[in-house]
């Protein structure tokens, strides 16, 4: 299934339905009075959050959305039909903008949560309600009002504990296939990941999602390669798992080139907590591993993991303190709402 991030639509809510002006006929009734009923009233538009997707794919092939329109009003007070609704089902981490693309209108990140977009039209009234005292048979009905339309830009930001970071090949995808069930492509070439993955590493009894982001360039915050557009999806990771390629020329200088695209990208991803590993670590003898560790410590400025995706060096130890960092990130979390709950 191809990844999309970003789509633009076109919603519309239904009309309501027209009132009727109608008159009794029965036999033996000489003076019957109106009988007519109201329109139905225009479905709605909502945004619902639902479990099981990651991608905006549906939203690929079908951009225009509309609710029905509500039936009208009969004879007999008959009143019309509501139209029915139109629901669009999003994955957690989508925000619903303005067609300018600035305004958000909602940030959809709970499963379960809706989100009335446009409302449908109120039905008109038919002559049965403007019966009064001195007007016995009213000859006058109300059209149904309008539905709403407007133009939105669904753009999903996936929700992950983690976000793996790095230049192309520096085993990000390798690392996430070995420590969770996902397959993403891996071959000896960049930029052999073009979309996101994500993947839940089950470690030390508990659990966590992380998200493989395709690598940056030199240049990336200016649109060189595949730009910064994928960034966005680590704005949500409680930390970044910075890899860097051991068997690159100078591991210092590839940390630097990723840490500078960061930064230009702003956001307040430059600020989140970090845990650098130098990764590949097999593939390097004892003197180039030690020249390398250091390069990069200076760098970063901290002592660096030691990693092989391949091997399985190093694995478990920065898995754990992937889980530190997040669990720090989620108490802190908690005692934010509970502050908020007491102090509204």
């Amino acid at each position: 299934m191809k990844f999309l991030d970003q789509a633009k639509i076109y919603i519309r809510s239904g009309d309501g339905g027209a009132g009727c002006i109608s008159f009794r006929r029965e036999k033996f009734i000489e003076f019957g009075g109106p009988d007519g009923g109201d329109g139905g009233r225009g479905g709605d538009v909502w945004a619902e959050c639902v479990d099981g997707l990651n991608t905006l794919i549906d939203y690929r092939y079908q951009q225009h959305f509309k609710a029905k329109k509500g039936e009208h009003g009969m004879g007999k007070n008959r009143h019309g039909a509501k139209g029915t609704d139109v629901v669009l089902k999003v994955p957690a981490g989508t925000e619903i903008l303005d067609e300018d693309g600035e305004a958000v209108i909602a940030d959809m990140t709970t499963v379960g949560q809706r989100l009335l977009l446009a409302k449908g039209g109120n039905g008109g009234f038919g002559n049965t309600y403007f019966t009064t005292s001195t007007n016995r048979a009213p000859r006058r009905a109300n059209p149904g009002l309008e539905g709403q339309e407007r133009w939105l830009i669904l753009r999903l930001k996936l929700i992950a504990d983690a976000g793996l970071v790095g230049l192309p090949n520096a085993g990000k995808s390798t690392f996430l296939a070995t420590v969770t069930s996902a397959k993403p492509k891996i071959a000896d070439y960049p930029f052999t990941t073009l979309y996101p993955g994500l993947g839940v590493v089950r470690a030390y009894s508990r659990e966590f999602v992380l998200a493989d982001i395709p690598g940056l360039i030199e240049g990336a915050s200016e649109g060189i390669g595949l730009g910064d557009r994928f960034l966005s999806h680590v704005e949500r990771c409680r930390v970044l798992l910075h890899l860097v390629d051991g068997t690159s020329e100078h591991a210092g200088k590839a940390y630097k080139t990723v840490r500078h695209e960061i930064e230009a990208y702003g956001h307040g991803l430059s600020d989140k907590p970090e845990i650098v590993a130098l990764s590949k670590a097999d593939a390097l003898d004892e003197q180039t591993l030690k020249d390398q560790i250091a390069r990069l410590k200076r760098a970063s400025k901290k002592t660096p993991a030691v990693i092989s995706a391949a091997s399985g060096q190093g694995v478990q130890e920065v898995l754990q303190a992937l889980l530190t960092v997040i669990d720090s990130a989620k108490a802190e979390e908690k005692q934010v709402s509970a502050h908020e709950e007491w102090h509204p």
